[in-house]
């Protein structure tokens, strides 16, 4: 069966309508995703700079080797303390981006998992709303039928009524001529 320009407009009319519906009353994920990303770009700065602070007591330790204050050029108690004490920051720092790095991971398994469900969400809707054009369109193509034989129908109807008023304008004439020609055969009946 060949759809119509109007019924197709109506399909459309119908499917757009049912896609704004749908995302009106489904929560947008927009805001929330928004969040995730900011969180997530901020922690990435957050290790970028316990990097750079890293790499800048690296720079104060290789610094604090080369201090010799002690006798003779050696390094004196005070100059291994230093360098001690700046190998702990490190060992602390250290400490400090591999919990931020941790916490960075979760944020980027926490994404991934996100976006596996908004693709699966995405999924289920896109086919949910197959289903419903489907029906639609199935019940567009059952009213077609139903309008087609509801117009069958009034044809029959009135084909039926004129053939009915062709005999009833037929037998009409057929007794008016009868009428006609029954005094003229009582008027010969008289006569002879």
């Amino acid at each position: 069966m060949e759809a119509t320009p109007n019924s197709k407009h109506t399909e459309f009319k119908a499917f757009f309508l049912i896609v704004f519906i749908l995302n009106f009353i489904c929560p947008s994920t927009a805001d929330a995703q928004y969040a995730d990303t900011t969180a997530y770009q901020a922690q990435r700065l957050k290790v970028n700079s316990l990097l750079a602070q890293r790499s800048a007591k690296f720079g104060q330790y290789d610094q604090s080797l080369t201090q010799h204050t002690g006798i003779f050029g050696f390094q004196s108690k005070q100059d291994v303390k230093n360098s001690n004490e700046i190998l702990r920051q490190i060992v602390i720092n250290d400490n400090n981006i591999f919990k931020e790095l941790k916490i960075l991971l979760d944020y980027k398994d926490m994404i991934v998992q996100q976006v596996k469900r908004d693709a699966s969400n995405s999924n289920s809707r896109l086919q949910n709303h197959q289903a419903t054009i489907r029906k639609l369109q199935e019940e567009n193509e059952r009213l077609q039928k139903a309008q087609q034989s509801i117009g069958l129908q009034r044809t029959l109807a009135s084909s039926a009524a004129i053939v009915f008023f062709v005999i009833f304008v037929l037998t009409f004439i057929q007794r008016s001529r009868n009428r006609m020609s029954v005094p003229e055969q009582s008027n010969k009946d008289q006569y002879d």
